[in-house]
């Protein structure tokens, strides 16, 4: 029997080319490349501003059902329609987020896509890569030095030490750090307080950097950071600090996207890498906004389940950057739909068409949840090799009394060629011209009728509740002037619901809001419910338990 390759063994023998003739695919210049060696390069701001001008092309989104630990395959999904949209001849390429450091060591992996459905070079993309996520940190961090010394220096704003709203990051889940004190050690150090830790893909930076148009768009964001309130309970902002400028300078390059290709040697994107849990789940608006002008069909994701991550693409990010998808992947696999429908992940292997049945309930509320936004929806069946016929034919059953083709995809194993069949359904329907996009609710709706409106329409809680201080948070918000702005949730992702337990497609349960957080830089208001955090702890066996250098010096053990 043939041994099963690692996604490291098959991402270390690809056949990579150089990164300029990757872009001159789409006809991008080599001058209009910054490279980062010979398979990575960043795309210049002269030639982002300088194609703004063209047509549009497609936009397809890739999401997926609630996510399971059998797993879905979301990013291979995509990266396998991109390179069956290329085998059809289609100009197409991908736009995908950055990998966080966090997952990569705790217990997700690595986030380049898997089997010969990935983008390269993995190690690269899965660690450091050009470094814009340590230029996320820096720029948030510098914040938090810059408000701790204006306290030092005399406080001219009347900064409320009580009520500093700005929180450090680092790229890494440490559960030590969501709760500490800074400034012990005498005067010299300043005023002791309490404060706490993000992970960087949680931060408003990394969402402020996503949802940039362009450089003075990036300043203007950042200087509307709220900071904390003065002891006159008036909002403080970065620019009142002078902070802004320097903030953007340290992003400067970090706004730019950074080219990498499949092992088809296709086009990708990959920039940006908000988490959808936690934090708005999509790639840059400045890389996807650039891929439409340079390509027919441009295939995005957005994270976890289609409640979070395509509910945020929607109601966050198309809406502030006026993106109209013309369809959309739900993602599905066999494995994850029997855990759906009650079945332990010892027994996956064993078939059980009754449990696919019973699971496909969470595949239809995504399928009639994606509905909602005017897309149109194909099934895309990730398949893995214990899958059985009657289990997959459950599946077609289930989306097709939906309205919805399921496709089988081999793309893991077979890469573009296992993709052909999706890559000819949504070529279809992006064709059909059947798409009238919408958010789920307008701008002039107020915040707490927004919030309830997601979790009653999407969720299908049967109530929606907060305490007071929250509320009243809510209120204030509203009072202020931020009100037109869109709701981001922070919830958990293996649920409809606030219970990572509760599988399925739940209704009726009671979706409580424990914080909000106003995020006025990223122009967004997060509702942070259940037990969900904002910093993540490790597991109890942390994935960098086994990532190490061989007698080489290659990566071992990464995804």
């Amino acid at each position: 029997m043939t041994a099963v390759r690692s996604n490291i063994e098959i991402a270390r023998d690809a056949k990579m080319k150089p990164i300029a003739d990757v872009g001159r695919k789409i006809d991008i210049p080599g001058d209009a490349l910054l490279h980062y060696g010979p398979t990575k390069a960043k795309l210049s701001h002269d030639f982002i501003k300088n194609v703004q001008s063209r047509k549009n092309g497609k936009l397809v989104l890739v999401t997926a059902i609630t996510p399971t630990t059998a797993g879905e395959g979301k990013t291979t999904t995509t990266v396998g329609l991109v390179d069956g949209l290329n085998r059809l001849g289609k100009r197409a390429m991908g736009c995908l987020r950055e990998p966080s450091l966090g997952p990569c060591f705790g217990m997700k992996g690595g986030a380049a896509g898997g089997g010969y459905s990935q983008v390269v070079p993995m190690e690269d993309i899965n660690l450091h890569f050009t470094g814009d996520f340590h230029a996320v940190t820096s720029a948030n961090n510098l914040l938090a030095a810059m408000i701790d010394n204006h306290l030092y220096w005399g406080n001219a704003l009347g900064l409320d030490s009580r009520r500093i709203a700005w929180r450090r990051v680092i790229d890494m889940n440490d559960r030590a750090l969501r709760s500490i004190v800074t400034s012990l050690g005498g005067v010299a150090n300043g005023f002791p307080r309490e404060d706490s830790f993000d992970i960087t893909v949680a931060s408003t930076v990394m969402a402020v950097l996503c949802l940039a148009t362009d450089l003075r768009d990036l300043e203007r964001r950042l200087g509307n950071i709220i900071i904390g309130q003065t002891r006159e309970r008036r909002n403080a902002i970065a620019r009142d600090i002078s902070a802004a400028g320097a903030m953007a300078a340290l992003l400067k390059d970090a706004l730019m996207p950074n080219l990498v290709q499949t092992l088809e040697n296709n086009p990708v994107f990959v920039h940006g890498g908000p988490f959808a849990n936690i934090a708005h789940g999509c790639n840059s608006v400045v890389a996807t906004t650039t891929a439409l002008k340079l390509c027919d069909y441009v295939v995005t994701e957005a994270g976890f389940g289609a409640d979070l991550g395509a509910e945020k693409f929607f109601d966050i990010k198309c809406r502030k950057a006026g993106l109209k998808p013309s369809a959309a992947v739900l993602v599905a696999t066999v494995r994850a739909l029997k855990m759906h429908g009650g079945v332990a992940r010892d027994d996956l292997k064993h078939e059980n068409v009754a449990a696919v049945i019973d699971g496909s309930a969470n595949l239809v509320r995504h399928i009639d949840n994606l509905k909602k936004f005017g897309v149109q929806v194909v099934v895309a069946v990730n398949r893995f090799t214990g899958d059985t016929d009657a289990e997959i034919a459950a599946i077609a059953k289930a989306a097709g009394e939906r309205g919805c083709k399921a496709v089988l995809c081999t793309h893991w194993a077979d890469g573009g060629a296992g993709a052909a069949e999706l890559s000819r359904e949504v070529v279809a329907l992006c064709e059909s011209g059947g798409a009238d996009f919408k958010p789920l609710y307008p701008d002039s709706m107020g915040l707490w009728d927004k919030l309830r409106t997601i979790a009653t329409e999407l969720y299908a809680a049967g109530e929606v509740t907060a305490d007071k201080n929250v509320r009243q948070s809510f209120d204030e918000m509203q009072e202020q002037g931020f009100g037109h702005y869109p709701i981001c949730v922070a919830k958990t992702q293996y649920s409809f619901s606030t219970d990572p337990n509760l599988k399925g497609a739940p209704t009726g349960h009671r979706f409580h809001v424990r914080d909000v957080r106003l995020s006025a830089g990223a122009e967004f208001v997060v509702a942070i419910a259940g037990d969900i955090m904002t910093m993540p702890g490790l597991p109890r066996v942390p994935a960098a338990n086994a990532i190490h250098l061989d007698d080489k010096g290659r990566i071992e053990g990464l995804f």
